[in-house]
């Protein structure tokens, strides 16, 4: 594993610790079945996975931004490098790890713009807590960490107690859920930041209203989470805390591809708090620019920058 042994200091604002993926997508008019093969109308590969997404959003909507993750030593590997890079994304906590094959993930689109996705980890597999450690003067440059779930569970529970010793302000975007979260980490956890899907996988509550929404977000608040903010889409936003709930309503667009609306979300989100934006803010701030996201195809490339977000009026 090629790693630096000792991080130059960084002043990134935002650090994001996850994954990368090389997204191949394929376009229908619809999703297949089981044991169903379609005709697909296009195929692409396009930069992504969660970590790197949510890294793109934050620099393109006005943070300084660090990335610690892993790729393999492919072609692959070195388009996701140089595509941060062109962000001006600081790569110095990006490990090439030799004999292994970066991160993938089959993306198939339908016609309405929603997704199925599978995901072979590659290279982000080798993220351990070994390598955050060789990093540590970046999750101590930042003021806001960011972590996903695309990475081996104790890194990310590494990843979360150093940032709670260190004082940063830490975002959970717990995608992909598959079960409850570790009880030890809500209390380790400031924004809390679940799709509907994924609120009621860590909750067992079905989330399909507004209501239901915020009976999930006050499971997770009991739990000990700091804050809870669960994105539904079409139907907005809401924030829970010990002062209550707020719904935000969602900006109205035409959706074309929902890929990354979420993490363009989670972006926006880390990177308003970080220039010292108010929670209500960075909210309607981050809603803007995911439903921009939504009306343009592809992960990365769908994701606004700041300008277009100041400039977008959905009303």
């Amino acid at each position: 594993m090629n790693v630096k042994k000792n991080a130059e200091t960084s002043h990134a604002q935002v650090v994001v610790v996850g994954s990368l993926n090389m997204d191949l997508v394929t376009r229908a008019q619809r999703l297949p079945g089981p044991g169903e093969t379609l005709s697909g109308d296009s195929f692409a590969t396009v930069s992504g996975g969660k970590g790197a997404n949510q890294a793109v959003a934050a620099a393109r909507l006005g943070a300084r931004v660090a990335m610690i993750g892993c790729v393999g030593d492919d072609a692959y590997g070195e388009q996701l490098r140089a595509a941060l890079l062109a962000e001006d994304i600081d790569c110095q906590g990006l490990t090439t790890v030799a004999g292994v094959s970066t991160g993938i993930a089959s993306i198939v689109v339908d016609a309405n713009g929603q997704n199925s996705i599978i995901i072979v980890a590659g290279g982000n597999g080798q993220l351990t807590p070994d390598v955050i450690d060789r990093f540590d003067a970046l999750l101590d440059a930042a003021q806001v960490v960011i972590c996903q779930l695309e990475v081996p569970v104790p890194t990310v529970a590494h990843v979360l107690r150093r940032a709670r010793e260190l004082g940063k302000t830490v975002i959970l975007n717990p995608a992909p859920a598959s079960a409850a979260l570790p009880e030890h980490w809500y209390s380790l956890i400031d924004y809390l930041i679940p799709n509907e899907t994924e609120a009621a996988i860590l909750s067992g509550i079905a989330v399909d209203s507004p209501a239901s929404a915020e009976h999930a977000a006050r499971s997770l608040l009991a739990a000990g989470a700091g804050k809870v903010i669960i994105t539904l889409g079409e139907h907005g936003a809401l924030l829970a805390s010990g002062q209550g709930v707020e719904q935000f309503p969602a900006p109205r667009v035409t959706a074309v591809d929902s890929t990354a609306a979420g993490d363009t979300f989670v972006g926006g989100f880390a990177a308003a708090l970080a220039e010292g934006r108010t929670e209500a803010e960075a909210i309607r701030f981050a809603q803007k620019a995911a439903a921009l996201s939504v009306t343009r195809e592809g992960a990365q490339p769908s994701i606004p920058d700041r300008a277009e977000v100041q400039r977008f009026d959905p009303t």
